[in-house]
């Protein structure tokens, strides 16, 4: 059958464009006999339907955006599957963008994304400056943004996070009553939501229990793996904090590997304690003591929260704020 195209397919096999439509955006809500006979006529006549194309109509197309600081982080593979199980069942796909926290690559996707090439954007920030004026554009093309654990508070958005003052409040006091009158708070960027809020918690459980706040405490690390090592050995020799707080997984794991080359013994000398969702956290040695964020959870919320948006079509409403709640596993690496 030559130039075939969705409505000779139709014909061809007794069932609806629509049904044939529906088969090629994964519904749900199509007889899988069905779906596979069409799937299965189309690889046998090499048809490759143009998604775009087909969505011109409602100037729709059918597409999210994600856009995250990084890929191999356990906490956003989680929430990009998360995503993307809500995405799949609505008929949608998923472009994803990765900042790699450089503000300039976040301004650039977002301007790409106006342009009509996604119908909604999730994203968690990078956290760099204060002019957002590219993501209140979105809304003159009725644009839904949705945030994730990383947020611009100016930014009139829906917003999914996590307790994080509480869960930092409730590590830096465990890390306290396990023996640690010195503790060191990890972080790569105090300038992002998170960033303040988890540090909040680490100095007001420090107040609490009457611990002094050393700002020489809080190490300013980074996302290249060599200069961490450096900053962490220079720390653990010369201040010789008894705890650390991570305030990220990889953080965690470069005290691991330098504390592994010093010869420093975790727990015995230095207890340790992060925010990680790596499956694996209770396999490393020794076990590493963690405040896990409900990840998946998070990306699920977040894009119903998104489709909640698209199915107002830009009427003027509240926009939700939902905090899910992180759980703290005690293990060895903290003395637990």
């Amino acid at each position: 059958m030559d130039n075939i195209n969705i409505k000779k397919m139709a014909k061809e096999l007794n069932i609806s464009t629509s049904t044939i439509s529906r088969a090629f955006n994964g519904s749900p809500d199509i007889n899988k006999d069905t779906k596979e006979k069409i799937l299965a006529f189309a690889r046998e006549h090499n048809f490759l339907p143009n998604h775009y194309a087909s969505n011109l109509r409602d100037k729709k197309s059918h597409t999210l955006a994600v856009i995250v600081p990084e890929i191999a982080n356990d906490f956003f593979s989680q929430a990009i599957n998360g995503i993307e199980e809500v995405a799949r069942k609505k008929g949608f796909y998923i472009l994803l963008y990765r900042t790699d926290d450089i503000f300039e690559k976040e301004v650039s996707f977002v301007n790409y994304l106006n342009n009509g090439k996604a119908d909604g954007i999730i994203m968690s920030v990078s956290g760099e400056a204060s002019d957002h004026n590219y993501l209140k554009k979105l809304s003159q093309k009725n644009v839904p943004v949705v945030f994730f654990d990383r947020v611009y508070e100016d930014i009139e958005a829906a917003k999914v996070t996590t307790n994080d003052y509480d869960s930092s409040f409730a590590a830096t006091e465990h890390l306290i009553e396990t023996g640690c009158q010195k503790i060191a708070y990890l972080v790569v960027n105090k300038s992002i939501s998170i960033g303040k809020v988890r540090m909040q918690g680490y100095i007001d459980a420090l107040q609490k229990h009457h611990i002094p706040f050393d700002d020489n405490l809080v190490i300013d690390c980074s996302n290249d793996e060599k200069v961490n090592y450096n900053i962490l050995s220079k720390v653990l020799t010369e201040i010789k904090p008894d705890g650390i707080f991570s305030s990220v997984e990889r953080l965690a794991f470069a005290t691991y590997y330098v504390c592994n080359d010093l010869g420093i013994d975790i727990p015995g000398t230095l207890k340790v304690i992060s925010f990680s969702s790596l499956g694996i956290a209770p396999l490393l040695c020794p076990a590493l003591s963690t405040i896990t964020q409900p990840a998946y959870e998070m990306g699920i919320k977040a894009a119903t929260l998104l489709f909640e948006e698209l199915e107002k079509k830009g009427q003027v409403h509240h926009k939700k704020e939902h905090v899910l709640k992180s759980k703290l596993y005690i293990r060895k690496s903290s003395g637990g």
